[in-house]
């Protein structure tokens, strides 16, 4: 082999390890970062069941998380719903997460509601920390209880018989204050939503199907700094879009099909460079992400991915789910989730089902991983719900 053909091998063979190693960097595990991230947990048993579907399903009580704008639609003048989900439960036994949620519909065409969220870490035993050379500790023998909580507020306006939108505010609270060491205390945000709701009928072959699109964009609003740290951090502002479709078989039995897909909107935590000093990463950490405002963070999370489009991609979560429904008493419910291996690899099914009387309905989900490891395995959700106008009857009937 001449001097010149192994001057070409050796560059051949230096582009394939540069394009390799670029895939690997492409391929790295790198998930969006956020606090509060309590608030991306889906809080209720029915779209808990379907997979983490519900911004375009037909409206329930619990519409307040997934889409305020869907509440002008709902049957029933007012709901109130009670939502519990024992999490973590392969790793902890004390973690939970508590969601209360009620609307009341205001004449024929808008309605107000809220939501009250409650994430309990449960109870941490804390470490020693000494304060003098071979003395006590500042903290020993102390237990504390982090938590996480959100209270909002929506308002949902239909514009046609067909098309809602709605506005929501919120206030997020979080103490995880845990080293006692430093001058933390607790941090809090304020955030809005902004959803919008389309339903028709359309015809498929015979029949009459109810066909649902829904948008929300969820917590967009200010960081979140906790006391005695210098930089703050992004909470969880987030774009879903979804569509159902729900189709009649009879008098008594009807499907509901449903995909979601979303999205967070804050920037992807930069990594470092091949050769690049720490001096000069932290530098471009802290213009590049923790000197983003959280508006600026939105616009970018679209095309900040170190693997570029392919990144981009990867960080969008899909969701399919259906449900069964008798006589608008018993319904059964199955789904998949899936989010990229890369980016927290949360893949898992999920099945449920629920029975309705006139006054309350009862459902349940359960998760089922797929990937190895995963602690949201066996997470159970239930929700109790209260129709208003089926108490007004009974107490009539009374």
């Amino acid at each position: 082999m001449n001097k010149t053909l192994r001057i070409v091998v050796a560059c051949l063979l230096a582009v394939v390890a540069l394009q390799v190693n670029a895939q690997d960097k492409k391929d790295m595990f790198n998930p969006v970062n956020t606090s509060v991230t309590s608030q991306t947990i889906a809080p209720d048993a029915r779209a808990g069941a379907m997979g983490d579907v519900g911004v375009a399903t037909d409206p329930d009580v619990v519409s307040q998380y997934w889409n305020p704008a869907k509440y002008p639609f709902t049957i029933s003048r007012a709901g109130v719903a009670l939502n519990y989900t024992p999490w973590l439960r392969q790793l902890v036994s004390d973690m939970d997460l508590a969601y209360l949620a009620g609307y009341y519909r205001i004449g024929d065409y808008s309605a107000v509601s809220g939501s009250f969220r409650y994430f309990s870490l449960g109870e941490v035993m804390m470490g020693d920390y000494p304060t003098v050379p071979g003395g006590g500790s500042s903290n020993a023998g102390n237990t504390i209880n982090p938590y996480e909580m959100s209270l909002d507020v929506a308002y949902s306006l239909m514009l046609s018989e067909t098309f809602s939108i709605a506005a929501a505010v919120r206030w997020i609270y979080s103490d995880l204050t845990y080293d006692y060491t430093r001058d933390t205390s607790p941090g809090s945000a304020f955030a809005a939503d902004i959803a919008a709701y389309y339903q028709n009928y359309i015809n498929i072959g015979a029949r009459e199907c109810q066909l649902g699109l829904g948008l929300n964009i969820s917590n967009i609003g200010s960081k979140i700094k906790f006391g005695g740290y210098d930089n703050s951090e992004f909470i969880p502002t987030n774009l879903r879009l979804g569509a159902a479709l729900m189709i009649p078989v009879d008098e008594y039995n009807r499907f509901t099909i449903a995909a979601d897909a979303n999205k967070l909107l804050v920037p992807t935590y930069p990594k470092q460079e091949e050769g690049e000093t720490t001096e000069d990463y932290t530098q471009r950490v802290q213009k590049d992400y923790y000197d983003v405002s959280s508006i600026s963070g939105i616009f970018k999370s679209f095309g900040d991915a170190p693997g570029g489009f392919k990144e981009e991609l990867q960080e969008i979560q899909w969701s399919l789910g259906a449900e069964y429904n008798y006589h608008d008493q018993f319904t059964l419910r199955a789904g998949y989730h899936h989010e990229s291996a890369n980016k927290g690899n949360r893949k898992y099914f999920t099945v449920g089902g629920g029975f309705k009387m006139s006054v309350f309905s009862l459902d349940a989900g359960y998760v089922i991983a797929t990937a190895k490891s995963n602690p949201l395995d066996q997470t159970l959700r239930f929700t109790l719900s209260f129709d208003m106008d089926g108490i007004k009857d009974l107490l009539k009937r009374r």
